[in-house]
């Protein structure tokens, strides 16, 4: 049998955000002052007498004049400390806010707080459940009866000795007096509660994946890397400057320039179709639809690379290099993407087919690039990979981005692309015909079958381009009589 365990022992975990967690502790010591703290009471839980209960809005009226911030300010940060599990409710548990009222809290004990070395074992959480579900006679939480069927199942192995720890707890526990065990009870139930989140609930101590090196940690730095700093250092210090300004003003141009084509910034015209269920956006936006936006039209102005990377861009600058009879540069350009996205068997074939027909002395469409870069390339050849035309390729892109878009931006060809462009008008959905637009909603089809779509109108249109042989077509004809 395979014994499984929760998760790999990684030997050592390490709590980040250690420093902040430090200057909240500072902090809730200092409310735990006897003289200059928050000042708790004894208040009665249902029957039983808790000591050094504080409320909610004595905590928040402290905050407020020890920072000398406003209420709402002074409620989040109440709110932060009880999120990390330095004080914890004594009547809604799951509510992991301070309210501004008569709400019962208490200061979480030291043993618990965050920065603490242990770690919380999926083992531990698997005794408190099995521990928590003899005191309540199987009554649990539904999510910690989902968590507790996941660890029995996970940790079958060893559920006998979970239950038996479980079972020895609760018999200790029920020998201390009635206060203590409450309060023992609340302050491990808060803990659990900040470590393991009932499902779909937000937690505070999520970091994402465990730390495998300690990041405060010293590290002895040998001779060879002193050597390896000292020469990075000098390389920076040689590599060219720019200054602040330049790079904030090239900033704020990106900005104002996309700003309007920003789905965080802008709405979608006509309409949100994930809001509004209305794909009136999809089609008007499709891949080679026959008339573009006025915003799409707009965004291929920005640069060369917006407008190769939209394919009904793509194909009006296709027609304007065609009237100046100069399409081999977007040709080899598209054949050297298609070389990337090839399969590794293809690679070979499909290079020396580019080379012979764009870069061979005497090619069909031969392009003009620098001899360097040809030499790079002709080299690369000798053992064909994906990315052997990048050097050319890119050599050719700056050409093109240097002389032929900004023609392309003066050409009669966009400008004619920028009058038959269309404005959509926004759309004015009632909440009612929201919920009908719902109601009508259509499936959406597939993306591999939107691609088929386009590869058979390709084959379509090529097999109209293509010019026609005649004697093939008498001798089906003849073959037909």
């Amino acid at each position: 049998m395979t014994i499984r365990t929760a998760r790999q022992d990684r030997v050592q975990h390490f709590r980040p955000r250690t420093h902040c967690l430090k200057k909240l502790e500072a902090m809730v010591v200092e409310m735990q002052d006897s003289k200059s703290g928050v000042k708790g009471s004894e208040q009665k839980l249902n029957v039983t007498t808790i000591p050094h209960v504080i409320s909610g809005k004595d905590v928040i009226a402290w905050i407020t004049n020890k920072m000398k911030n406003t209420t709402e300010d002074a409620q989040a940060f109440g709110t932060m400390l009880v999120a990390y599990g330095y004080i914890y409710p004594l009547q809604n548990h799951r509510k992991l806010v301070m309210c501004n009222d008569d709400s019962l809290y208490r200061f979480q004990t030291p043993y618990f707080w965050p920065t603490q070395k242990w770690f919380a074992e999926d083992i531990d959480y698997a005794i408190y459940l099995a521990k928590r579900n003899i005191r309540k006679k199987g009554m649990l939480e539904p999510y910690e009866q989902a968590h507790y069927n996941h660890l029995h199942e996970w940790l079958n192995h060893k559920w006998d000795f979970i239950v038996m720890q479980a079972t020895e707890q609760y018999k200790a526990g029920k020998e201390r007096k009635k206060p203590d065990r409450v309060v023992f009870d609340c302050q491990e139930r808060a803990y659990w509660i900040v470590n393991r989140p009932p499902r779909r609930t937000h937690s505070a101590l999520d970091v994402g994946p465990e730390r495998l090196i300690d990041p405060n940690i010293d590290e002895k730095i040998s001779f060879d890397q002193y050597r390896r700093m000292n020469m990075f250092y000098q390389q920076a210090i040689m590599r060219s400057k720019v200054k602040s300004s330049v790079s904030l003003g090239a900033l704020v141009k990106y900005i104002t320039t996309y700003k309007n084509h920003d789905p965080f910034l802008a709405p979608c015209l006509p309409s949100n179709p994930w809001q509004t269920d209305n794909d009136s956006y999809w089609t008007l936006n499709m891949r080679r639809v026959d008339v573009p936006t006025k915003m799409r039209v707009e965004r291929w102005s920005f640069s060369l690379f917006e407008l190769l990377s939209d394919l009904r861009g793509r194909d009006d600058f296709k027609i304007f290099l065609k009237k100046e009879f100069s399409g081999e540069n977007l040709a080899f350009w598209e054949a050297a993407e298609e070389l990337k996205l090839g399969t590794a068997s293809s690679m070979s074939t499909k290079a020396e087919t580019i080379f012979k027909t764009f870069l061979a002395p005497g090619a069909p469409r031969w392009i003009n690039i620098d001899g360097r870069t040809m030499g790079l390339t002709v080299k690369g050849l000798d053992h064909p990979h994906r990315y052997v035309l990048e050097a050319a390729q890119t050599h050719v892109f700056l050409l093109m981005k240097k002389d032929t878009f900004f023609r392309y931006l003066k050409s009669p060809v966009y400008k004619d692309i920028q009058k038959k462009a269309q404005s959509p008008e926004a759309h004015n959905f009632s909440p009612a015909q929201l919920e009908q637009n719902a109601q009508s909603r259509s499936p959406g089809i597939h993306p591999m079958i939107l691609w088929q779509q386009e590869e058979e109108e390709k084959a379509k249109a090529a097999a109209a381009s293509a010019p026609v042989d005649v004697k093939a077509m008498m001798s089906k004809i003849d073959r037909k009589k």
